[in-house]
């Protein structure tokens, strides 16, 4: 009988879309238009909160200090602008798509990589929860509906990321493609339309915030600590980098020529990041938009019931009016990009974790792809650890965000040290002149990149390790200690398991034992079967729980002639698993040579409540006894009507074909009866 398909393989199918041979993986792979939004919405996506993480910060000191904000966002740009041409060097010299990973492992250690990677980890996880947590804030600043439902529309949209990314790298790249543009666009043109009439036409544009009046969260800052809160600030705005090392993840996604395509978009990537920020901060000033950290408390005066709005919603407002659709259009594919940001850490995570489960630091199941050719396994549990997180700290962006961009630092500063050692390796041999100068430049790069990530991460360290970083820190802490756990284990199995040279012993006997609760078809199948198998031995038992119970299998048992002795244990407190094992144990001790093959008769049922009713004493029984050495295990189904008629049921609605030819048998007809000798 060969299965068509279940329901439940039905709406797999129509959630996820047919299954994809394995020889189909090329048709995956990804030309520059598409990967540019599957790799890089992340970092593009981040300008929609960088710049209000830099105000929001820089609003402790009061109104004066967002005078700084050009120059923080600049300093932003210079570090994005080395870590593109760092990461560039990488995705040359190392394309197989283990990014920081391979790069910390070959040149570092595998503890630097295991390091690396458990960083990685925990900034995918961070990655999915605070584009969604950003994207319902966006969305709640034009929807008040959804600013009061935060985690319900945050865990909604992390379950839709995981259908699309569940139905293949391709599919949800086309899907993410067109939003990805359309936020560059509208982004550029809302930039570019409310700078040119600031500057251009003279018009006096002002924020909707402009006019209200703030104070300084704890008074007048000393020198010492409004440098701090510059470096606080410059910390917060570098989140606008996290995103950028999924490409050198993923170069094994792009079509041929893979280094090269993805160096082009890396530099497409830094490029328009480093635009969109920048003048997202210029015209933030230029417009006098202020954005507090606790608006109850630093607002002093502004209109009744003032609630704040997101920087890229004030600044839609200021340019093209309150209440125009172009204001919507901003606020939409705003949401909407901070949604799909989250699609990096989905195509970055499964595969990074692919290749630790291949190296044994993961469980090997999130090595193995899907059947739409996607690491299935990796992105259910990505989805699962960034909803804890939304839960835990209620999609608050502010709250999660200061758990963010340590771990990417992390990645950073010793990827681009272990680059310094792989240049350094290749101009002990290279003696071409051409290319040496080609690698004193790239280690140049790569050494100025590791300089300014470090300090950068010394920074980010200091000011926000009271404020939430800590706990990635433990995170990665943790995961770290986990993968080594798991290499451990694998190590240690994979040595038990090895072949020697000594051939296998052979059993010296086989002695097969059926278990027996009642004299009924099911148990006269397992004892024919055992039968069939030849043991050197054969022997059936039943455990003496109620005394008339067990003399009438005992009468039944003589009545019909069996040709099987019946042994009865006694079990004087009610058990039935260890007189069983009990019983096992002691064939075993007479001769540890031998083999012990036990018979459990099971049922087939076709309603899942019916295994509540039957064989719970079967499972309990085979789980003691698969510890047991030298005892082997056999389950002897029987079909009950109800399986049977499941079939049937399946047949006629055409979910199954039934036998190409010849006739139905049922269940019971393979039996032999008593008289018949079972070993012909």
């Amino acid at each position: 009988m060969a299965l068509v398909a279940r329901p439940t393989s039905l709406a797999k199918r129509l959630l996820l879309g047919r299954p994809f041979r394995s020889d189909k993986l090329q048709h995956t792979l990804l030309p520059k238009r598409i990967a540019l939004p599957v790799f890089a919405s992340d970092a593009l996506s981040s300008v929609a909160y960088a710049p209000d993480e830099i105000l929001l910060t820089l609003s402790i000191a009061g109104a004066t200090a967002y005078l700084y904000s050009p120059w923080v966002a600049l300093a932003v740009a210079v570090v994005m602008i080395t870590v593109v041409a760092s990461y560039r060097q990488t995705v040359h010299a190392y394309p197989s798509g283990g990014g920081d990973y391979e790069v910390a492992t070959v040149n570092l250690g595998p503890r630097a990589g295991l390091g690396v990677a458990s960083a990685l980890l925990v900034d995918y996880i961070l990655t999915v929860a605070v584009s969604t947590a950003a994207g319902v804030n966006n969305l709640g600043s034009v929807i008040p509906f959804v600013d009061t439902h935060k985690v319900p529309f945050a865990i909604g949209a992390i379950a839709l990321l995981t259908a699309l990314n569940l139905r293949g790298m391709r599919e949800s790249g086309t899907a993410f493609a067109v939003p990805t543009y359309l936020f560059v666009v509208v982004i550029v043109g809302m930039v570019g339309t409310g700078l040119f009439r600031e500057y251009a036409l003279g018009h006096d544009l002002r924020a909707p915030s402009a006019d209200l009046q703030i104070v300084a969260e704890h008074g007048h800052l000393s020198s010492l600590a409004f440098a701090y809160l510059l470096l606080r600030t410059f910390s917060s705005g570098c989140a606008a980098l996290t995103g950028v090392e999924a490409i050198s993840n993923g170069v094994p996604a792009f079509k041929p020529p893979k280094s090269r395509n993805a160096a082009t978009t890396l530099m497409l990537l830094g490029g328009i990041a480093i635009f969109m920020l920048i003048g997202i901060v210029l015209l933030a000033k230029a417009t006098h938009l202020q954005y507090v950290e606790d608006p109850l408390t630093q607002i002093v005066s502004g209109p009744p019931g003032y609630e704040q709005k997101t920087v890229t919603t004030q600044l839609g407002e200021t340019v093209f009016g309150s209440g125009s659709i172009m204001l919507y259009v901003v606020g939409a594919v705003t949401a909407l990009i901070l949604f799909l940001a989250a699609n990096t850490a989905f195509n970055g995570f499964p595969v990074l974790g692919s290749i630790l489960a291949q190296d044994r630091y993961l469980p090997r199941q999130l090595h193995t792809r899907g059947d739409r050719l996607a690491f299935s396994n990796g992105i259910v549990f990505l989805a699962v650890a960034a909803s804890v997180l939304v839960v835990a700290f209620q999609a608050e962006t502010t709250r999660l965000i200061q758990l963010y961009i340590v771990g990417v630092f992390v990645s950073f500063t010793l990827s681009q040290a272990g680059m310094i050692r792989h240049w350094n390796r290749l101009l002990r041999i290279q003696r071409d002149p051409e290319r040496r100068r080609r690698m004193v430049r790239s280690r140049a790069i790569n050494a100025f990149g590791m300089g300014l990530t470090g300090a950068v991460l010394i920074v980010v360290l200091i000011t926000k390790f009271t404020h939430g970083a800590w706990i990635a820190i433990a995170a990665m802490v943790v995961i770290y200690v986990t993968m080594l756990g798991i290499h451990k284990h694998y190590t240690r199995v994979a040595a038990e398991l090895a072949p020697t040279d000594e051939r296998p012993v052979l059993p010296s006997r086989n002695h097969a034992v059926v278990l027996v609760s009642k004299v009924h078809l099911p148990t006269l199948r397992a004892v024919a079967y055992a039968q069939a198998t030849r043991p050197d031995s054969l022997t059936a038992v039943t455990v003496n729980v109620d005394d008339k119970d067990t003399r009438q299998i005992q009468e039944e048992w003589e009545r019909r002639q069996i040709p099987v002795p019946l042994t009865v244990v006694d079990s004087p407190y009610r058990e039935i698993s260890r007189p069983i094992i009990d019983f096992v144990k002691g064939m075993r001790r007479s001769s540890p040579r031998d083999v012990v093959s036990v018979f459990v008769p099971e049922y087939v049922v076709g309603r899942w409540w019916e295994n509540l009713l039957h064989n719970q004493s079967a499972l309990r029984i085979k789980g003691r006894l698969l510890f047991e050495p030298g005892v082997m295990v056999t389950s002897v189904p029987w079909q009950l009507r109800s399986s049977q008629d499941r079939d049937l049921d399946r047949l006629d609605r055409g979910l199954i074909r039934a036998p190409a030819r010849g006739p139905r048998t049922r269940s019971g007809d393979d039996i032999p009866s008593e008289s018949e000798d079972t070993r012909t």
